[in-house]
């Protein structure tokens, strides 16, 4: 019974962080899918954007929302630190090109991604939300894979059959990885928010002190 309640207490404090971190996710991703630009300084403008607002997120939840598990909240806000500092690289180099963009995401993604994969692995069976950290580090773990094996002079003519014209290149292609990984992702945690919330009620007692089915 206690460790029901203790779960419950958990997931409702913690409920909105997800919650919050899906909103910048989607509003970006939105924003990549609806530009026609897919530079790669508008790729470093949107990532700075989102590794901000994620970062303010992150800290906000893993200060204020983790109040009885030290290890996490410490990693928690060093993936804070860590998405505050890749942001406002990326929007200080948005004037680089394709190497930077390529260089900033990478290195976000396998730094940000192992620390919440490896705080995910260490809280399983102490934490609700080891399953949820554990999931979104590796996904971002797979957005560095992404851009590493995407080929930075990649260029491809389009017309024949598509009846499109125009060159699909590196960066259009990364900036749309870019865009798919941060739509799974805020789709992700809105669901895991949302399933918290729905789920911080514990068993109720009867007079007996056994609780209702």
């Amino acid at each position: 019974m206690s460790d029901s309640v203790d779960d419950a207490h958990q997931r409702a404090r913690y409920w909105p962080v997800p919650v919050l971190r899906a909103v910048p996710a989607a509003v970006i991703a939105m924003v990549i899918t609806f530009s026609p630009n897919h530079a790669a300084a508008f790729g470093l403008v949107s990532f700075g954007v989102f590794a901000l607002v994620d970062g303010a997120a992150l800290a906000w939840g893993s200060a204020t929302r983790l109040p009885d598990d030290a290890r996490s909240r410490r990693s928690g806000l060093l993936q804070a630190v860590l998405s505050f500092v890749a942001g406002g690289v990326a929007l200080a180099c948005n004037g680089l090109g394709l190497p930077a963009f390529i260089a900033i995401v990478v290195a976000y993604a396998v730094l940000t991604g192992a620390l919440e994969l490896a705080q995910g692995l260490r809280a399983r069976g102490r934490s609700p939300f080891s399953r949820d950290w554990t999931t979104v580090g590796g996904l971002t773990l797979l957005l560095a894979v992404a851009f590493l094996v995407t080929p930075p002079d990649y260029s491809q003519q389009l017309g024949g059959v598509e009846r499109v014209t125009g060159t699909l290149d590196a960066s259009i292609v990364l900036v749309g990885l870019l865009g798919a990984y941060l739509a799974i992702a805020a789709v992700f945690h809105l669901i895991a928010g949302l399933s918290h919330k729905w789920g911080t009620a514990a068993p109720a007692a009867t007079p007996d002190g056994a609780p209702h089915a």
